[in-house]
């Protein structure tokens, strides 16, 4: 099936007792087993069904299954953020004395979480600047590599191509954050990534109503995923985030046509206004990726990105008067908004890493939204001439 039929009716069944078309929410924390021999059976994986909510719940294995059908992998699991996703593959897959690798810049949570918390562990982090740099450095120790293929927030493009076949020279494990261009443009599993994430509160969701985290991949990585996430870790999604995303994935494809088109609206438009010192949206054929996002993907996402003379006093002349974009620091609702990198979402690195990873005082991060492009274009154009 194509994907918007896919984003539609994969997982989801009708209730076999009442003949639900949705699927219900189960809210219940435990499960009956009958007999003392089912439940010694369950608990050692003998036989299939729920014992706790922790481990499993109806409403997130429909979810699952959807996901999994939509990135085409053999597996999929939902936890209760993006952090909470790739905390639990780093822990899962690696172990004291094991190397990460991750291409700059990344979001600034999974920066701080692997230079300020995985290393306690043990584990030793590098950064590089590009696919480029990281096939002439690359150590033959790394044992995980972790990407973006768009990153956040300098919407850089990141060769995923490269990154896989230097990986798999060295035996490592190719991790793509997937949360900008979502299966629904770009299924990095296709071309060979052995896991795909995603902060399943930005565009899965698309409606600004839940926090959640998604990994899909193959079964055995899956499962050892699974394992360290909701039994050693434990962080779970409810089943109310279940249901909801579940339902917000079903016009993911609509959605993100809508995203990517106002986006390249938008683009062209800051191009050409003297304000900005610079544009980074890679559907502008300008852009030093574009080529690249556009052999392996089928959209380029609903991000932009650009630059004001004048450090963080500009930024927030700009930034304040706004009318349509809230200001805000998550991304991909199907409202606008806008917010500084440096002073929020990657206010956690020191000044030295932001410097290195491109994020700059005068950098704007902006996630389009569904409204009227020319709605957007007209508050983008009023806030630019507050610009003192």
């Amino acid at each position: 099936m194509k994907l918007s039929t896919l984003a539609v009716h994969a997982g989801q069944q009708p209730d076999p007792s009442t003949g639900a078309l949705n699927t219900p929410v189960y809210f219940t924390s435990t499960y009956s087993y009958g007999t003392a021999e089912e439940g010694k059976a369950r608990f050692a994986g003998q036989n299939p069904g729920y014992i706790y909510s922790r481990f499993a719940n109806p409403t997130s294995t429909a979810l699952e299954q959807k996901l999994a059908a939509l990135e085409g992998a053999d597996e999929a699991i939902v936890v209760a953020s993006g952090m909470a996703a790739i905390s639990s593959i780093v822990y899962a897959l690696t172990q004291q004395g094991d190397e990460v690798a991750f291409i700059d810049p990344v979001y600034g949570g999974t920066d701080a979480f692997l230079r300020n918390t995985l290393v306690r562990a043990g584990v030793t982090v590098r950064s590089y600047n590009s696919a480029e740099d990281f096939a002439e450095r690359h150590s033959p120790t790394t044992r995980l590599v972790l990407w973006e293929p768009v990153t956040n927030p300098t919407l850089k493009v990141v060769d995923s191509q490269k990154i896989i076949a230097v990986a798999r020279q060295i035996g490592a494990i190719t991790v793509c954050d997937n949360t900008f261009l979502t299966p629904a443009l770009f299924q990095p599993l296709s071309i060979g990534a052995d896991l795909v994430m995603h902060s399943g509160t930005k565009y899965l969701s698309g409606h600004g109503d839940l926090i959640a985290g998604v990994v899909a991949g193959n079964g055995p990585l899956i499962q050892r995923v699974r394992t360290v996430a909701l039994k050693h870790i434990g962080v779970p999604m409810g089943p109310q985030e279940a249901f909801l995303l579940q339902r917000g994935v079903k016009t993911l494809p609509l959605r993100m046509k809508a995203h990517c088109d106002n986006a390249k609206r938008v683009a062209e438009f800051l191009q050409q206004q003297p304000q900005v010192a610079a544009v980074y949206f890679p559907g502008l054929p300008t852009h030093p990726g574009h080529q690249v996002v556009a052999q392996t993907a089928s959209g380029f996402g609903g991000m932009v990105a650009l630059e004001l003379h004048g450090g963080f006093a500009a930024c927030a002349q700009f930034l304040n008067a706004l009318q349509l974009f809230a200001q805000a620091v998550s991304l991909g609702d199907v409202e606008s908004l806008a917010c500084h990198p440096a002073s929020t979402t990657h206010a956690a690195m020191t000044p030295a890493d932001r410097d290195r990873a491109g994020v700059s005082d005068n950098l704007v991060r902006l996630s389009i939204g569904i409204e009227d492009a020319d709605d957007l274009i007209a508050d983008l154009a009023h806030a630019l001439q507050q610009i003192a």
